[in-house]
């Protein structure tokens, strides 16, 4: 898909969250995000109003902006049944929801206009244990990593004010071969295929973050430990 070929793709929601504990020791987190109907303005750090209680791990540059489709919340609604979180957009945290745009679609590096803002995908989304606690399951998050439903993050190439009523449209691919959808596969799927994790160790459009885990999976030949991340072992 040429930019030139792209439709433009309508917010269904726009989204931010405060912080509210989301365990029993109080642990803090915006992931509770809520549909907000006037402009906000985005910066490189994300959208004015947004929270993060973990800072290390969620938000920053790399990820200012977080993306989940709502196209995934008709398989969630059958798999989980009664998750009643799942009515209405925000369910994974995210600040833009939208229909017609999945990780098969996007790309590293794909920019997009939105607003006055301009951005650029630079990584899928790791789920992490929170969302078990969001869901109140214990593998929510092993699901989303398995399902390859992860949702993607932005930098903010350009500061700028956004609206619901806005659309995404996407200007230019500088990386069209290394889908979301992609990434996903020799990260959590074929894990240690030689090539692609040399493929990834030098797509410098990623995080340093990332393509670390291929870096030291060629190293090591050995894959990382998920449970943690997943879990919450000892996260506090």
């Amino acid at each position: 898909m040429r930019p030139d070929q792209a439709k433009p793709i309508a917010l269904d929601a726009l989204l931010v969250g405060e912080l509210s504990a989301i365990d029993e020791r109080g642990t803090p987190s915006g992931i509770d995000k809520k549909p907000v109907s006037g402009t906000l303005h985005l910066s490189a750090t994300g959208f004015a109003g947004d929270h993060q209680g973990d800072l290390k791990r969620h938000g920053g540059i790399e990820k200012a902006v977080h993306h989940y489709p709502a196209d995934h919340y008709v398989a969630w609604r059958l798999e989980l049944r009664s998750a009643t979180i799942l009515d209405l957009p925000g369910a994974f945290g995210e600040n833009l929801s939208t229909s017609g745009l999945t990780e098969d679609d996007v790309a590293v590096g794909d920019r997009f206009r939105l607003g006055r803002a301009l951005l650029e995908v630079s990584q899928g989304r790791q789920p992490c244990w929170k969302l078990n606690r969001r869901f109140g399951l214990t593998d929510m998050a092993r699901r989303v990593q398995q399902s390859g439903r992860t949702g993607w993050y932005y930098r903010v190439i350009e500061e700028g004010r956004v609206c619901v009523d806005d659309a995404l449209v996407m200007v230019e691919r500088r990386c069209p071969t290394w889908s979301i959808r992609r990434l996903w596969h020799y990260l959590y799927v074929d894990t240690m295929n030689q090539d692609a994790l040399q493929e990834i160790a030098n797509l410098d459009l990623l995080p340093t973050s990332w393509r670390d885990y291929a870096t030291k999976r060629l190293a090591t030949r050995k894959v990382e430990d998920w449970t943690r991340r997943l879990e919450g072992h000892n996260e506090g």
